[in-house]
């Protein structure tokens, strides 16, 4: 691993720098079309919330194969704010780019550090004041997102990153892998300490990570309040297949790392938010039931011995029956969506083999309950899903004591088939 995300070059710059209060750090990759207006927005934050600091924005880019360096390295940024453009070091991802801010925040001994996404259409000046505020002034270690996102949006957080985190670990964060967040010198210096710049965390598992670790290593947290989230649409039934392998990855493995903290855990709490939650209507998000349905029913087809091995008889029986519905007409049970979850914890857990591959075998389970809450939110207001979506988060909690007996179970692994071994699926937006 290397010991470092920094190029020599940018820490350089960082030692010409010298200090700073407050850094606002981008992590970015073929970002052209959006950057600049992130870059511009947010240094109109820091100069407007934090005028008389020392100020710095920071792009971290994954070696863009378009012009998002020329752009960023372009962009006139607000008064009073420094800037760096560098490409980092280490496996490409996010969460190695975040690993170079967050060296960067540490080298310039900076009293709090903002993280948001390069491709945010809704960003305002007010989102840094929001983030970095309650680090500054109100001594959190962790400021996590909440925004109103449209039913259909953020469909890993809501089905599977919000209620595993609620239900293992007590605390109803409803934005764990948002992607904007801020973070104190002592979170940052706690995760720049752990090995696990080569696995999951250094791409898509660094939220889900972050959040985790906030949470069991005793940080204060809370939310912030961010209004809507628009940011660069994506189809929900495609694109997104490596997130959800590395974030439910990385759910699974903190789970044993941190099993100690919640076997003790029963029911869960609010956290802190900070600022008022306006009254908003995301933008709308475009579904294909069809094309979910169709993945659900592929993975059936090259997965179903394994599935059946993974979460018994019963529960197969009830998935092979929901193959077998038309796509406007599936329904998908949330207590069978929670078992099927568990039971793969559990698998997880004692698997020996290629752990990635498994994971992968949830998706198409996946796109099946995606599409039977779909079809259930059809006519639902936004405030009206976000009702259901607490329910379905509760009924995670509520089974947990049936799933810590099957953890402790000794069961037989299950043997990965050789047929449709190299089957890849993709799954909705997070």
């Amino acid at each position: 691993m290397l010991d470092t995300a920094l190029r020599e070059w940018a820490r350089q710059r960082l030692s010409e720098i010298g200090w700073a209060d407050v850094i606002v750090g981008i992590p970015c990759f073929n970002s052209e079309r959006t950057i600049a207006h992130v870059m511009k927005t947010a240094s109109e934050g820091l100069s407007r919330h934090f005028h008389g600091k020392a100020l710095l924005l920071m792009v971290s880019d994954g070696g863009s194969t378009d012009y998002t360096r020329e752009v960023a390295a372009k962009t006139k940024l607000a008064r009073g704010v420094d800037k760096i453009v560098t490409i980092y070091r280490g496996v490409p991802g996010k969460g190695t780019s975040l690993r170079c801010i967050f060296e960067a925040a540490l080298l310039l001994e900076a009293k709090a550090c903002a993280v948001v996404d390069s491709d945010l259409r809704s960003i305002t000046p007010d989102w840094v004041k929001s983030l970095v505020v309650p680090i500054l002034e109100q001594g959190y270690d962790f400021v996590s997102p909440f925004y109103i996102r449209h039913k259909y949006d953020a469909t890993i957080t809501n089905n599977i990153a919000r209620s595993l985190t609620q239900a293992l670990y007590g605390k109803r964060l409803r934005q764990p892998i948002g992607g904007e967040f801020g973070l104190s010198p002592k979170i940052i210096q706690a995760l720049t300490k752990e090995d696990v710049w080569e696995t999951d965390v250094a791409r898509f598992g660094i939220d889900i990570w972050m959040t985790t670790i906030a949470i069991c290593e005793g940080m204060k947290i809370c939310e912030t309040a961010l209004g809507t989230k628009v940011h660069d649409p994506k189809d929900p039934s495609a694109h997104l297949g490596p997130m959800f392998r590395q974030v439910v990855g990385t759910l699974f493995a903190m789970m044993k790392k941190y099993e100690p903290v919640w076997r003790k855990v029963r029911g869960s709490e609010d956290v802190p938010l900070v600022g008022d939650v306006p009254a908003a209507e995301p933008e709308p998000v475009e579904v294909s039931l069809t094309n979910l349905v169709d993945r659900f029913r592929q993975g059936f087809e090259h997965f179903g011995p394994i599935w059946k091995q993974v979460v018994g008889r019963e529960r197969f029986d009830q998935l092979k029956g929901l193959s077998q519905r038309a796509p406007d007409q599936l329904e998908f049970p949330i207590d069978l969506w929670v078992h099927v979850v568990y039971d793969f914890a559990v698998a997880f857990h004692r698997w020996s083999g290629d752990r990635h591959h498994l994971v992968e075998m949830l998706i198409p389970i996946y796109f099946a309950r995606t599409a039977g809450f779909f079809n259930h939110a059809r006519n639902l207001s936004t405030p009206e899903a976000e009702a259901i979506i607490e329910s379905h988060a509760q009924r995670f909690e509520e089974l947990k004591e049936s799933f810590i007996r099957r953890w402790d179970e000794k069961i037989e692994e299950p043997a990965v088939p050789a047929a449709g071994a190299e089957v890849k699926v993709q799954i909705p937006g997070s």
